[in-house]
């Protein structure tokens, strides 16, 4: 077969095509040979040129044809303008948490651990085992499958001392991921035009929570220790608040961790004000130097509503989380989430459930540990030696994040530009304050890909700053 005589064909043919009308019948294969002198080969690989152009369409048994020129028109989506009207409150955080970003990019903005600190062996396994089983074509209960509503009672029961009440099965409400938890949450307690009390800086989950469902956020200034209580106790009694939410044991961004003394400090406020602390545990199994002691474990009435996740320790992919209260507001969050979500898919807590109760679980959280102790250390360090003008006021004892303050003078805006061209990705700290931020702050996180790469990213981040 010869090219050349190819693509003179296929030149031929466009041109005849050009002033044909549309649907017009082309020549037969036995016509077009005798009439270019070629194959029937060359002028088969002729007519697949101009069907993968779009010129024309074959139809077997019936010939080739013309295809019709379809017109292009301009979008005009102006009208959605008027039939969606103003937009409601919302935040633009998740554009930075959430986003993707090439392979070759630095990656320090994420707060999803990277694959190598999951047991993706378990987690493969849990869900080929899941797919198997009447998982995959059943309807799980709405509060979720007994089995992993009886371990994450267990799991917070294990912690409570003797003399309080241990929480029960029937106390736990399966989710698809905390962050369904914390709108359903805040919607059941604070009602829509409520308010409720958050530590500042706090998760930009909550933030965006809050405002969907129309709850009003009051901000606790908060330290490495954990709320001001004094004002915390100011904030209730001034606002008549029902909740507080906060993040006791590794805080994110700020990688705060209570004491126990802390810790009963606020319970004993909240009890006083009659309401209720919003525990979000989203580190439970991520600890590093400290060990996790949830303060829901020392709960007597009822005050505590306990939100825990696995998406950060089993993995993203397997979205499950739970809710334990306890009382009449157990009910509401269950009726809340059922209109919601109706039921958390049974694959996915099969397989949560495989993983966790696994003997590898336990190992690989063992391992875990000084994983993440190597990467923290070596991110500390590396803004240590490359940016000696910014201060790490908390080297956190667990969780995945770095939060670090910048000089004042800095635009986080720019420096999130020069950062990126020079590929490496970071998350500004305004995103994580309800308010005004107290600083310039930016969240690094040390569980992302390439660890080897801080220093460089680091020193990157330097350039970018005193540019």
């Amino acid at each position: 077969m010869n090219q050349s005589s190819s693509a003179r064909v296929v030149d031929d043919l466009r041109a005849w095509i050009a002033a044909a009308a549309p649907g017009t019948q082309l020549p037969s294969t036995r016509e077009l040979t005798a009439r270019h002198a070629v194959s029937p080969v060359t002028v088969q690989k002729a007519l697949r040129t101009l069907t993968a152009e779009g010129l024309i369409d074959t139809r077997p048994g019936v010939g080739v044809f013309v295809r019709p020129v379809r017109r292009v028109h301009a979008h005009d989506y102006a009208w959605q303008t008027a039939a969606l009207g103003a937009t409601g409150p919302t935040t633009s955080a998740p554009l930075t948490a959430l986003r993707s970003v090439p392979t070759d990019v630095i990656a320090l903005h994420s707060g999803y651990p990277d694959r190598e600190l999951l047991p993706e062996r378990l987690v493969r396994a849990a869900l080929t085992r899941a797919a198997r089983s009447d998982a995959a074509v059943g309807r799980s209960a709405s509060a979720g499958l007994p089995e992993l509503r009886s371990w994450f009672a267990s799991e917070l029961g294990a912690q409570t001392p003797a003399g309080l009440p241990a929480p029960t099965p029937g106390d736990v409400m399966v989710l698809p991921g905390s962050q369904i938890g914390l709108g359903s949450v805040f919607r059941s307690i604070a009602g829509r035009g409520g308010v409720l009390l958050v530590e500042s800086p706090t998760y930009w989950g909550a933030i965006l929570a809050a405002s969907q469902v129309g709850v009003t956020l009051v901000p606790v200034p908060t330290g490495p220790g954990g709320p001001d209580l004094a004002a915390l106790d100011r904030a209730f009694a001034e606002t008549g608040a029902r909740g507080f939410y906060a993040q006791p044991t590794f805080a994110n961004p700020t990688g705060a961790l209570w004491t126990a003394t802390h810790a009963d400090a606020v319970l004993e406020l909240v009890r006083a004000h009659g309401a209720f602390l919003i525990e979000d545990d989203w580190a439970h199994d991520l600890g590093i130097d400290a060990a996790v002691t949830p303060v829901a474990a020392r709960d007597r009435d009822g005050h505590v509503v306990y939100l825990r996740s696995l998406t950060k320790s089993v993995s993203p992919a397997i979205r499950i989380a739970a809710i334990i209260a306890r009382g009449p507001v157990r009910e509401r969050l269950l009726g809340d989430l059922q209109a919601q979500a109706m039921y958390v898919s049974g694959v996915l807590q099969a397989a949560a459930l495989d993983v966790v109760t696994q003997p590898g679980w336990r190992t690989h959280l063992r391992g875990l540990r000084p994983q993440l102790r190597a990467r923290r250390d070596l991110l500390v360090d590396a803004v240590a030696t490359h940016l000696p003008s910014t201060t790490v006021e908390v080297v956190p004892a667990g969780g995945l994040n770095l939060w670090v303050r910048f000089p004042d003078r800095t635009d986080l805006r720019r420096l999130s530009r020069g950062c990126e061209a020079r590929g490496v990705t970071i998350a500004t700290g305004d995103e994580w304050f309800p308010a005004e931020p107290t600083g310039r702050y930016v969240r690094l996180t040390f569980a992302g890909p390439d660890p080897g790469a801080f220093g460089t990213a680091a020193r990157l981040i330097a350039e970018a700053l005193a540019e």
